[in-house]
């Protein structure tokens, strides 16, 4: 079932992705092309504050057209440590630090179309600790509790992948769902 990549021919290469497209032999010897993104990866944090609300952040997001509320996340520096990136985009986008850090596993974004996996993360103890936003990221943090976070989810008003699973993964570990 496995895909061999006969050949690649890059496309375009910019700050964020890089767009590649490869000639495959496929498993009945017949050829094909697959257009695929490469992503360095990303992490995404489940944070919740003392009284079990979630830290949620609302962004405008282009590829969606429209405002998202999601969990602080971001993309990996080079060579950057997921655990380093959580504790890294929780402060610059929320203000919190997380002073415990579990790995819950991770994702595949779209894997049709690109690499990035983004690993999950949760927190049950934050304090006050930020860092500066990036210059091209305005976001508005939203605390909502957790039980009526997972009420937005399946009214379709919480509708991004990696806080979808982020969410649910923590209220199944917590005995929630």
């Amino acid at each position: 079932m496995e895909e061999k990549i006969l050949s690649t021919t890059p496309i375009y290469s910019g700050r964020v992705v890089t767009l590649n497209i490869h000639t495959v032999h496929l498993p009945d010897g017949n050829q094909a092309q697959r257009e695929i993104i490469q992503h360095s990866g990303a992490v995404a944090i489940v944070a919740l504050d003392s009284d079990q609300n979630v830290l949620l952040v609302r962004q405008f997001r282009l590829g969606a057209s429209k405002i998202l509320l999601e969990i602080p996340a971001g993309a990996l520096e080079p060579n950057e440590a997921p655990e380093t990136c959580a504790v890294r985009e929780l402060r610059e986008e929320t203000g919190y630090r997380p002073l415990n850090l579990i790995y819950m596993g991770g994702l595949y974004a779209a894997p049709g179309y690109t690499t990035e996996y983004v690993h999950l993360f949760f927190t049950n103890t934050i304090e006050p600790a930020p860092l500066a936003q990036d210059a091209d990221e305005f976001l508005e943090v939203t605390r909502l509790p957790l039980l009526e976070a997972l009420k937005l989810i399946d009214e379709g008003d919480i509708n991004d992948s990696k806080t979808v699973i982020g969410l649910l993964r923590v209220a199944r570990r917590l005995g929630i769902a």
